[in-house]
């Protein structure tokens, strides 16, 4: 297999995928041109500054990678990995001449994340109606695309009009060896209950609910530690601002290898909970990690969630989307949780590189194509 493109390594998704695949007997080769490194999150690229910055390390970037693409050997597959849209247009290119399958790991659909999630774009502009045929182009032209769930897969193919289970899905998992499982916290007695999101403040996460939620409880035994900065950043900061809780502590960011310190330090951790089509539709990276190093946690409900945790349990506590009330509860009800073995230890085997790797084998091999 060639897995061509600027994509995103930044990201776990590719970095895990690649991995699984090695891990199940598939050779990948790369051929990658670094332009996101710098970038944590591309709906930050607003300023004309930014925009052009990476205009001009795409442009630099692609006709070297042009180049080694059509001088690579013929490999059984070509793949292209998020953001792949642009990067579709060339390697399609390729694998028509080759004769072989071409690939399309989409895990986040562009248009559905600028237009749909996060309103960057009106769903009615000359841009946003240009994305849409592009990325509606390329799902159709790629031999296989697939999703980070059966949930998103089929939220796509509605999307884009594409026929009914044309679209697969393979899980985004774990780095495990970055998410050891941890012990329980041990809480003395009259410590509050530590509670812990981190994210990029994007409004799939939906904060305003986490800190309605604190706001409830402002006079409860409990501690909020909110990591990160994004969209969102200067709408939560400005609730913060106006209404003070003391038991909530905001840190800007944390470094991806210092993650698993602050999950140490914390009783709970909170998932996503916001109301939008898309945040149903995923289960995301931190969700993963989370169960990876046996924490305890709560998130929204949704038919996403449901095909990691078919039903809620005391370790894993599922609540109404946008719904502060009962997010609020849910932290107490925490309260109560028993100090015992890491959370979710019958999971780890299944989010891991080598499972993930066995879900995209697992397609493949549906499809009849060869890997080597």
């Amino acid at each position: 297999m060639l897995l061509w493109g600027t994509y995103d390594t930044g990201k776990p998704r590719v970095r895990i995928l690649v991995d699984g695949m090695r891990a199940n007997g598939i050779e990948v080769d790369e051929v990658h041109a670094d332009v996101w490194s710098q970038v944590s999150d591309k709906s930050q690229l607003r300023g004309m500054a930014a925009r052009v910055g990476i205009l001009c390390r795409m442009l630099r970037a692609y006709p070297a990678l042009i180049w080694r693409l059509f001088r690579a050997a013929r490999p059984d597959v070509v793949m292209v990995s998020y953001p792949g849209p642009l990067d579709l247009l060339v390697a399609g290119v390729a694998a028509a001449r080759w004769k072989v399958p071409l690939h399309f790991d989409v895990f986040v659909s562009l248009y559905d994340t600028i237009v749909q999630d996060r309103r960057l774009l009106s769903p009615g502009s000359a841009a946003a109606r240009v994305l849409h045929r592009l990325e509606g182009f390329c799902l159709r032209r790629a031999d296989l695309a697939f999703m980070d769930t059966e949930t998103h897969a089929r939220r796509i193919e509605s999307l884009f009009a594409l026929a009914a289970g044309s679209v697969g899905s393979v899980w985004v998992g774990a780095e495990l060896d970055r998410f050891p499982a941890l012990p329980p916290r041990q809480r003395l007695p009259g410590q509050p209950l530590r509670m812990l999101f981190y994210g990029q403040f994007i409004p799939l996460h939906g904060l305003p609910t986490i800190i309605e939620a604190a706001r409830l409880l402002r006079d409860a035994p409990v501690e909020w530690i909110i990591v990160g900065h994004g969209q969102e950043t200067a709408r939560i900061d400005a609730m913060l601002e106006a209404d003070p809780l003391p038991q909530v502590q905001r840190v800007h960011w944390v470094a991806y290898e210092q993650l698993i310190e602050q999950m140490t330090d914390a009783d709970v951790c909170l998932g996503i909970f916001g109301t939008s089509d898309k945040a149903a539709s995923v289960i995301p990276n931190k969700l993963f990690q989370i169960v990876a190093a046996g924490k305890p946690f709560i998130t929204r409900d949704s038919a996403a969630i449901r095909e990691l945790f078919p039903h809620a349990r005391a370790d894993a506590v599922l609540v109404p989307a946008g719904d502060a009330a009962a997010l609020a509860d849910a932290v107490l009800g925490m309260q109560h949780l028993h100090s015992g073995a890491s959370a979710h230890a019958d999971l780890r085997d299944r989010i891991g590189a080598g499972a993930v790797g066995a879900q995209y084998r697992a397609l493949i091999d549906g499809l009849d194509v060869s890997t080597g």
